[in-house]
């Protein structure tokens, strides 16, 4: 049987026989692949504790008939233990793996493993806020899956100006004669705000105040929500600061019939640092 090696991040992980182990991976150059660890559920275990979730590791694997088996696995990045450490990171985190889940096919894609790999490694070095880190992640990670945003030109008919308008379905900040009748507005702040998030501009992003960070979060989720066909399990369970509850997300308002045009391109690298 053939065997290969390759970089993977662990998305997620379940349980098979007494022993084993499932293990859902995005990784560098395959894409996402399931694939078996045998007897890594036994105290012995030479490598189950690098493919837990969050886990960078080098991995040898061959080809099953319908999962591949992982043999070797060398850790490149132990992110697990430190963002379990902090309830909200690891929340955050359980976000992230779950997007990539969603977003990534078979074939894959190499800035996908890469902005994910810098997203929890940030989270777990304490970078940024895990709420920051995460909206900044969704964002990217919808770019990179061909659902840029707009955030500067209006998202329909690309004319440029200070919207304050925003339809998620239309794909970000529209116009006003673009905009649906009740489409929610919010302040320029909260769209500059949406911006340094997709650009990876963390120190406006980090002098943001709390009513911007609030509404630029429910925006991004329901952003995500939009173009993913339904929620994440995962993001209700986000733990954000006290002070700062997240507000309600934009609502759901009725599009005009013509399909948007993203304005924004998402092949630049992604990867918050």
């Amino acid at each position: 049987m053939p065997v290969y090696r390759d970089e993977a991040v662990v998305l997620r992980t379940h349980k098979l026989g007494e022993a084993d182990r499932i293990v859902t991976l995005l990784t560098r150059r395959h894409g996402k692949i399931r694939a078996v660890a045998k007897g890594v559920r036994r105290t012995a275990s030479k490598f189950g504790a690098r493919l837990e979730p969050f886990m960078v590791a080098d991995l040898q694997l061959y080809e099953g008939r319908t999962l591949d088996v992982i043999t070797q696995a060398e850790s490149l990045g132990s992110y697990g233990a430190e963002i379990s450490q902090d309830y909200a990171a690891y929340t955050a985190a359980n976000a992230m793996v779950e997007t990539a889940d969603r977003v990534t096919e078979a074939e894959g894609s190499l800035q996908q493993y890469l902005l994910l790999v810098g997203a929890l490694r940030s989270l777990a070095r304490r970078e940024h806020g895990p709420v920051l880190t995460l909206d900044s992640y969704l964002l990217r990670a919808l770019a990179l899956a061909g659902w840029a945003p707009s955030f500067q030109d209006c998202a329909r008919c690309g004319r440029a100006g200070d919207h304050t308008a925003v339809v998620v379905q239309l794909g970000g900040v529209v116009c006003n004669e673009c905009a649906p009748p009740g489409a929610p507005r919010i302040a320029p702040s909260t769209i500059g705000l949406l911006g340094s998030l997709l650009a990876g501009d963390w120190a406006h992003a980090e002098a943001a105040g709390d009513r911007d960070r609030n509404q630029a979060s429910g925006i991004i989720a329901a952003y995500t929500q939009w173009h993913l066909e339904r929620g994440l399990r995962s993001l209700p369970h986000v733990t954000r600061d006290a002070a700062r509850p997240p507000e309600a997300a934009p609502a759901v308002v009725p599009a005009p019939d013509s399909a948007p045009d993203s304005a924004t391109d998402p092949t630049r690298e992604p990867a918050p640092q």
